[in-house]
């Protein structure tokens, strides 16, 4: 049986203007107020104002935001895709 690595999940945040985040699996929504990313460590959720991604790599896992940041919030209940709301959708 093949194990998947996991990624590591850094952060980077410049006087609450950009982001940038490693660890990145995948996107699930987004507007100029939230952004809901699938990280190795959990759902994070990232919300502002005037949101903008400037740069996803999925295959790299990296993420760039650029806006007002105002919250970052991991939810351990929806950690794999699919988890929580996957389950609601059966």
């Amino acid at each position: 049986m093949e194990e998947t690595k996991k990624m590591i999940h850094k952060m980077t945040m410049e006087s609450r203007e950009k982001l940038f985040l490693t660890g990145v699996e995948d996107i699930d929504s987004f507007n100029e107020n939230e952004i809901l990313a699938y990280t190795s460590e959990g759902l994070l959720c990232i919300k502002g104002k005037d949101l903008h991604i400037n740069r996803l790599s999925v295959d790299d896992g990296e993420l760039w935001v650029e806006g007002e940041i105002d919250s970052l919030t991991y939810s351990n209940a929806m950690q794999s895709k699919g988890g929580f709301f996957g389950k609601l959708l059966r």
